[in-house]
């Protein structure tokens, strides 16, 4: 195989990833909450060649000396884009949308190494029975939401009626008294290209980067609307438009290795 095709050969795993992230996006256009997520690219740079032997050939030179020959490309990182999507009203007092684009609701979730925060941008929220004669508030999985000290919403369950603030403090009425038995926790992603995807529409902040936790996220004041939903941010024409470019790309790389076998061929050919 030569250095052509192998480039191709690289370069058409990597679209592949990218098509499936599109999917993905184009598959959550109707997921309350869901964020887009696009494929970065970076050269993969295999060998750099020192061709000059006479040093006064490369004075005054603009780009770096000698050769550098790559082998294809690679997806580098998956961008996250946080940026608010259109509110829809629901008239139901636990659907809460944020009004701040990067700001986060906090979730518990339970993993195998314990409990960990996790965020998410969806707002439909649910009140779970507990064996306690409390309820928690939960997302539509059953994950506990936390208020801003990192602990899980509960309340005793003889309320009358429950809603949220617009400073998500949430309002309980008993015996036709209302009250604020809770604050929403909110979160703001200053450094969003951080944060990973952990499943079910949800973010976390990757292991590796957890030591700079504090700089990838910062306590935010809630700003939010209630009875109302964010829908996705998922632009479908220009995902569609990327996964034509995509296929495209990838027809290029496979008709390069098709080219390649076929001078290969001939160069055979020509030595017998």
């Amino acid at each position: 195989m030569n250095l052509s095709m192998l480039q191709a050969s690289n370069t058409m795993g990597q679209l592949h990833h990218k098509l499936d992230l599109i999917g993905n996006n184009m598959a959550n256009t109707s997921t309350p909450g869901y964020k887009s997520r696009q494929a970065d690219f970076a050269s993969l740079l295999s060998q750099q060649i020192n061709n000059q032997s006479d040093e006064e050939a490369e004075v005054n030179r603009l780009t770096p000396n000698g050769i550098r020959v790559g082998s294809g490309a690679k997806l580098a990182h998956t961008n996250i884009d946080l940026t608010q999507g259109s509110l829809e009203e629901t008239g139901r007092g636990l659907d809460i949308a944020l009004r701040e684009d990067n700001h986060l609701f906090q979730l518990q979730v339970e993993t195998e190494e314990g409990p960990e925060t996790q965020y998410t941008r969806a707002g439909n929220f649910y009140l779970s029975p507990m064996e306690n004669g409390q309820v928690m508030l939960t997302n539509s999985n059953g994950r506990p939401v936390l208020d801003e000290n990192e602990e899980p919403l509960t309340f005793i369950d003889n309320m009358e009626d429950i809603s949220v603030r617009e400073d998500g403090a949430i309002m309980v009425t008993r015996d036709g008294v209302q009250e604020a038995e809770g604050q929403l926790g909110v979160v703001e992603a200053v450094r969003p290209r951080m944060l990973e995807a952990a499943g079910e529409n949800r973010f976390r902040i990757p292991e590796e980067a957890a030591a700079a936790a504090d700089d990838i996220l910062v306590g935010a004041d809630a700003q939010v609307a209630s009875g109302t939903l964010e829908s996705s941010n998922v632009d479908l024409a220009k995902q569609m438009t990327d996964m034509q470019n995509a296929q495209r790309a990838y027809e290029f790389n496979s008709r390069s290795i098709s080219t390649g076998d076929e001078m290969m061929g001939l160069v055979n050919q020509l030595r017998s």
